[in-house]
Protein backbone atom coordinates (compact mmCIF):
# COMPACT_ATOMS: atom_id res chain seq x y z
CA UNK A 1 0.00 0.00 0.00
CA UNK A 2 1.72 3.51 -1.01
CA UNK A 3 0.78 6.83 0.27
CA UNK A 4 -1.16 9.13 -2.14
CA UNK A 5 2.03 11.17 -2.97
CA UNK A 6 3.34 8.17 -4.44
CA UNK A 7 0.89 7.47 -7.13
CA UNK A 8 0.99 8.52 -10.48
CA UNK A 9 1.26 12.05 -10.89
CA UNK A 10 -2.19 11.46 -13.90
CA UNK A 11 -4.23 10.35 -10.98
CA UNK A 12 -2.94 12.73 -8.56
CA UNK A 13 -3.59 16.03 -10.63
CA UNK A 14 -7.06 13.98 -12.00
CA UNK A 15 -8.11 14.08 -8.08
CA UNK A 16 -6.85 17.21 -7.31
CA UNK A 17 -8.80 18.67 -10.21
CA UNK A 18 -11.88 17.08 -9.22
CA UNK A 19 -12.08 18.11 -5.99
CA UNK A 20 -10.92 21.66 -6.56
CA UNK A 21 -13.68 22.70 -9.31
CA UNK A 22 -16.66 20.93 -7.42
CA UNK A 23 -15.31 23.13 -4.22
CA UNK A 24 -15.11 26.44 -6.36
CA UNK A 25 -18.36 26.19 -8.12
CA UNK A 26 -20.77 24.79 -5.70
CA UNK A 27 -21.69 27.04 -2.95
CA UNK A 28 -23.52 24.88 -1.04
CA UNK A 29 -22.93 24.93 2.62
CA UNK A 30 -22.25 20.95 3.19
CA UNK A 31 -19.62 21.08 -0.12
CA UNK A 32 -18.24 23.85 1.63
CA UNK A 33 -17.49 22.53 4.99
CA UNK A 34 -16.56 18.87 3.39
CA UNK A 35 -13.83 20.91 1.52
CA UNK A 36 -12.46 22.97 4.16
CA UNK A 37 -12.55 19.51 6.43
CA UNK A 38 -11.15 17.79 4.03
CA UNK A 39 -8.43 19.99 3.01
CA UNK A 40 -6.84 20.20 5.95
CA UNK A 41 -7.78 16.99 7.20
CA UNK A 42 -5.01 15.73 4.33
CA UNK A 43 -2.75 18.62 4.97
CA UNK A 44 -2.35 17.88 8.86
CA UNK A 45 -2.33 14.19 8.51
CA UNK A 46 0.85 15.05 5.95
CA UNK A 47 2.94 17.61 7.83
CA UNK A 48 1.66 16.47 11.35
CA UNK A 49 1.05 19.27 13.89
CA UNK A 50 3.79 21.72 12.65
CA UNK A 51 3.17 24.78 11.51
CA UNK A 52 0.60 25.79 14.06
CA UNK A 53 0.90 29.42 13.10
CA UNK A 54 0.54 29.25 8.93
CA UNK A 55 -2.88 27.68 10.19
CA UNK A 56 -3.74 30.67 12.67
CA UNK A 57 -3.08 32.53 9.87
CA UNK A 58 -5.30 31.14 7.61
CA UNK A 59 -8.11 30.48 9.88
CA UNK A 60 -7.54 34.26 10.56
CA UNK A 61 -8.65 34.87 6.80
CA UNK A 62 -11.34 33.04 7.48
CA UNK A 63 -13.04 35.35 9.94
CA UNK A 64 -11.79 38.36 8.41
CA UNK A 65 -13.36 37.32 5.03
CA UNK A 66 -16.40 35.99 6.50
CA UNK A 67 -17.32 39.54 8.49
CA UNK A 68 -16.55 41.61 5.84
CA UNK A 69 -19.28 40.53 3.78
CA UNK A 70 -21.97 41.26 5.91
CA UNK A 71 -19.92 44.22 6.92
CA UNK A 72 -20.01 45.73 3.01
CA UNK A 73 -22.96 43.76 1.81
CA UNK A 74 -26.51 44.86 3.24
CA UNK A 75 -28.50 42.39 1.30
CA UNK A 76 -30.97 40.09 2.77
CA UNK A 77 -34.65 40.02 3.97
CA UNK A 78 -33.57 39.11 7.90
CA UNK A 79 -31.58 41.94 9.91
CA UNK A 80 -29.90 41.05 12.74
CA UNK A 81 -29.00 44.35 13.92
CA UNK A 82 -28.11 47.75 12.85
CA UNK A 83 -24.43 49.18 12.81
CA UNK A 84 -24.00 52.81 11.81
CA UNK A 85 -27.72 52.97 10.35
CA UNK A 86 -26.25 49.81 8.20
CA UNK A 87 -28.31 46.36 8.67
CA UNK A 88 -26.28 43.32 9.31
CA UNK A 89 -28.53 40.47 7.65
CA UNK A 90 -28.20 36.64 8.53
CA UNK A 91 -27.92 35.76 4.57
CA UNK A 92 -24.75 38.10 4.15
CA UNK A 93 -23.43 36.48 7.34
CA UNK A 94 -23.92 32.85 6.03
CA UNK A 95 -22.95 33.84 2.69
CA UNK A 96 -19.68 34.99 4.01
CA UNK A 97 -18.91 32.16 6.00
CA UNK A 98 -19.37 29.72 3.03
CA UNK A 99 -17.21 32.25 1.09
CA UNK A 100 -14.55 32.25 3.12
CA UNK A 101 -14.75 28.38 3.93
CA UNK A 102 -14.41 27.68 0.38
CA UNK A 103 -11.52 30.34 -0.52
CA UNK A 104 -9.75 28.67 2.89
CA UNK A 105 -10.00 25.17 1.56
CA UNK A 106 -8.71 26.03 -1.88
CA UNK A 107 -5.58 27.20 -0.32
CA UNK A 108 -5.45 24.28 1.65
CA UNK A 109 -5.89 22.04 -1.30
CA UNK A 110 -3.46 24.01 -3.50
CA UNK A 111 -0.89 23.78 -0.68
CA UNK A 112 -1.17 20.07 -0.71
CA UNK A 113 -0.68 20.24 -4.40
CA UNK A 114 2.64 22.16 -4.45
CA UNK A 115 4.05 19.22 -1.91
CA UNK A 116 2.75 16.26 -4.01
CA UNK A 117 2.93 17.79 -7.50
CA UNK A 118 6.82 18.33 -7.88
CA UNK A 119 8.70 19.60 -10.91
CA UNK A 120 9.43 15.97 -11.90
CA UNK A 121 6.03 15.38 -11.66
CA UNK A 122 4.61 18.61 -13.58
CA UNK A 123 7.22 17.56 -16.25
CA UNK A 124 5.78 13.95 -16.22
CA UNK A 125 2.04 15.52 -16.80
CA UNK A 126 2.82 17.92 -19.68
CA UNK A 127 6.05 17.22 -20.88
CA UNK A 128 4.90 15.28 -23.96
CA UNK A 129 2.07 18.08 -24.46
CA UNK A 130 3.88 21.08 -23.90
CA UNK A 131 7.82 20.56 -23.23
CA UNK A 132 8.17 24.72 -22.85
CA UNK A 133 4.77 25.33 -20.68
CA UNK A 134 5.70 22.29 -18.42
CA UNK A 135 9.01 23.34 -17.55
CA UNK A 136 8.19 27.41 -17.27
CA UNK A 137 5.66 25.83 -14.52
CA UNK A 138 7.75 23.76 -12.92
CA UNK A 139 10.78 26.54 -12.75
CA UNK A 140 8.13 28.60 -11.11
CA UNK A 141 6.88 26.22 -8.47
CA UNK A 142 10.83 25.62 -7.79
CA UNK A 143 10.83 29.65 -7.38
CA UNK A 144 8.46 29.56 -4.30
CA UNK A 145 10.61 27.96 -1.47
CA UNK A 146 13.67 29.39 -3.15
CA UNK A 147 12.24 32.71 -3.13
CA UNK A 148 11.26 32.05 0.43
CA UNK A 149 14.53 30.27 1.71
CA UNK A 150 16.28 33.11 0.58
CA UNK A 151 14.30 36.03 1.68
CA UNK A 152 14.78 34.55 5.31
CA UNK A 153 18.62 34.59 4.76
CA UNK A 154 18.59 38.03 3.72
CA UNK A 155 16.20 39.36 6.29
CA UNK A 156 18.60 37.20 8.89
CA UNK A 157 21.45 38.88 7.58
CA UNK A 158 20.04 42.48 7.61
CA UNK A 159 19.11 42.06 11.43
CA UNK A 160 22.68 40.70 12.09
CA UNK A 161 23.91 43.93 10.79
CA UNK A 162 22.01 45.86 13.03
CA UNK A 163 19.35 47.39 9.88
CA UNK A 164 16.29 46.92 12.34
CA UNK A 165 17.31 49.54 15.04
CA UNK A 166 14.01 50.27 16.08
CA UNK A 167 11.29 48.06 17.28
CA UNK A 168 8.40 49.69 15.64
CA UNK A 169 5.96 49.41 13.07
CA UNK A 170 7.98 51.93 10.39
CA UNK A 171 11.18 50.36 10.95
CA UNK A 172 9.69 47.16 9.93
CA UNK A 173 7.90 48.52 7.19
CA UNK A 174 11.05 49.81 5.93
CA UNK A 175 13.46 46.71 6.19
CA UNK A 176 10.73 44.66 4.53
CA UNK A 177 10.89 47.11 1.32
CA UNK A 178 14.65 46.63 1.94
CA UNK A 179 14.50 42.88 1.76
CA UNK A 180 11.55 42.96 -1.44
CA UNK A 181 14.04 45.37 -3.64
CA UNK A 182 16.73 43.15 -2.63
CA UNK A 183 15.04 39.85 -3.57
CA UNK A 184 13.49 41.60 -7.08
CA UNK A 185 17.51 42.41 -8.03
CA UNK A 186 18.11 38.91 -7.23
CA UNK A 187 15.39 37.06 -8.71
CA UNK A 188 16.05 39.00 -12.37
CA UNK A 189 19.75 38.56 -11.79
CA UNK A 190 18.77 34.84 -11.39
CA UNK A 191 16.28 34.57 -14.21
CA UNK A 192 19.11 35.58 -16.52
CA UNK A 193 21.80 33.75 -15.28
CA UNK A 194 19.42 30.84 -15.62
CA UNK A 195 18.84 31.53 -19.40
CA UNK A 196 21.98 32.12 -20.25
CA UNK A 197 22.99 28.87 -18.49
CA UNK A 198 20.23 26.85 -20.51
CA UNK A 199 21.07 28.72 -23.60
CA UNK A 200 25.09 27.48 -23.38
CA UNK A 201 24.11 24.29 -22.46
CA UNK A 202 21.98 24.00 -26.41
CA UNK A 203 18.14 24.14 -24.80
CA UNK A 204 15.63 24.46 -27.80
CA UNK A 205 17.75 23.63 -30.15
CA UNK A 206 17.06 20.44 -31.25
CA UNK A 207 13.65 17.70 -30.16
CA UNK A 208 13.78 17.17 -26.44
CA UNK A 209 14.15 13.31 -25.61
CA UNK A 210 11.58 12.24 -22.82
CA UNK A 211 12.22 9.78 -20.15
CA UNK A 212 9.71 8.77 -16.84
CA UNK A 213 10.49 6.89 -14.15
CA UNK A 214 6.22 6.59 -13.53
CA UNK A 215 4.05 3.95 -14.59
CA UNK A 216 0.37 3.87 -14.61
CA UNK A 217 -0.68 0.64 -12.81
CA UNK A 218 -3.52 -0.95 -11.71
CA UNK A 219 -3.75 1.28 -7.98
CA UNK A 220 -3.60 3.93 -10.30
CA UNK A 221 -6.17 3.55 -12.29
CA UNK A 222 -8.31 2.44 -9.30
CA UNK A 223 -7.72 5.78 -7.59
CA UNK A 224 -8.63 7.53 -11.11
CA UNK A 225 -11.81 5.32 -11.23
CA UNK A 226 -12.87 5.95 -8.18
CA UNK A 227 -12.04 10.02 -8.49
CA UNK A 228 -13.89 10.41 -11.52
CA UNK A 229 -17.04 8.27 -10.30
CA UNK A 230 -17.16 10.60 -6.98
CA UNK A 231 -16.38 13.67 -9.36
CA UNK A 232 -18.88 12.97 -11.35
CA UNK A 233 -21.82 12.08 -9.09
CA UNK A 234 -20.48 15.25 -7.02
CA UNK A 235 -20.92 17.24 -10.47
CA UNK A 236 -23.87 15.37 -11.39
CA UNK A 237 -25.73 16.83 -8.14
CA UNK A 238 -24.78 20.50 -9.12
CA UNK A 239 -25.76 20.23 -13.13
CA UNK A 240 -29.44 18.95 -11.45
CA UNK A 241 -29.64 21.39 -9.25
CA UNK A 242 -29.74 18.98 -5.78
CA UNK A 243 -27.45 21.07 -3.89
CA UNK A 244 -28.98 24.49 -5.03
CA UNK A 245 -28.24 27.30 -2.11
CA UNK A 246 -29.70 30.94 -2.91
CA UNK A 247 -28.81 33.01 0.10
CA UNK A 248 -30.84 36.40 -1.06
CA UNK A 249 -33.05 37.33 -0.24
CA UNK A 250 -33.52 34.62 1.65
CA UNK A 251 -31.91 31.47 2.52
CA UNK A 252 -33.53 28.94 0.40
CA UNK A 253 -31.95 24.91 0.68
CA UNK A 254 -32.90 22.47 -2.51
CA UNK A 255 -35.44 20.24 -0.74
CA UNK A 256 -34.15 16.85 0.96
CA UNK A 257 -33.68 13.69 -1.53
CA UNK A 258 -31.61 11.01 -3.04
CA UNK A 259 -29.12 12.63 -5.33
CA UNK A 260 -29.24 15.53 -2.73
CA UNK A 261 -27.42 12.40 -0.24
CA UNK A 262 -25.56 10.88 -3.11
CA UNK A 263 -23.54 14.44 -3.82
CA UNK A 264 -23.20 15.62 -0.50
CA UNK A 265 -21.45 11.37 0.20
CA UNK A 266 -19.46 11.67 -3.23
CA UNK A 267 -17.94 14.64 -2.28
CA UNK A 268 -17.40 13.85 1.22
CA UNK A 269 -15.40 10.64 -0.38
CA UNK A 270 -13.94 12.20 -2.90
CA UNK A 271 -12.21 15.10 -0.59
CA UNK A 272 -11.23 12.16 2.16
CA UNK A 273 -9.81 9.66 -0.34
CA UNK A 274 -6.33 10.81 -0.21
CA UNK A 275 -6.50 11.84 4.15
CA UNK A 276 -8.18 7.63 4.24
CA UNK A 277 -5.13 6.42 2.08
CA UNK A 278 -2.76 8.19 4.13
CA UNK A 279 -3.69 7.52 7.59
CA UNK A 280 -4.29 3.54 6.60
CA UNK A 281 -0.47 3.68 5.12
CA UNK A 282 0.46 4.79 8.72
CA UNK A 283 -1.45 2.28 10.66
CA UNK A 284 -0.22 -0.69 8.25
CA UNK A 285 3.15 0.38 9.04
CA UNK A 286 2.87 0.85 12.77
CA UNK A 287 1.37 -2.64 12.69
CA UNK A 288 4.30 -3.85 10.46
CA UNK A 289 6.68 -2.64 12.82
CA UNK A 290 5.19 -3.73 16.24
CA UNK A 291 5.07 -7.57 14.55
CA UNK A 292 9.27 -7.42 14.59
Amino acid sequence: MRSFADYNPIAVFVWFAAVTLVAMFCMNPAVAALSLLGSVTLYIVRNGARGWRSHAAFFALFAVIALINPLFYHNGATVLFVLNDNPVTLEALVYGVVSSATIVSVIYWFRSFSQIMTSERLLYLFGSVSPKTALLISMAMRYIPLLRHHTAKVNDAQRALGMYKDDNIIDDIRGGLRVFSIMVTWALENGIVTADSMSARGYGTGRRTFFSIYRFGRADALITALTLLFGAAAAAGIATGSVAFEYYPRITDAPAGAMKTITCISYGLLAFLPSIIEVGVKIKWKYLQSTL
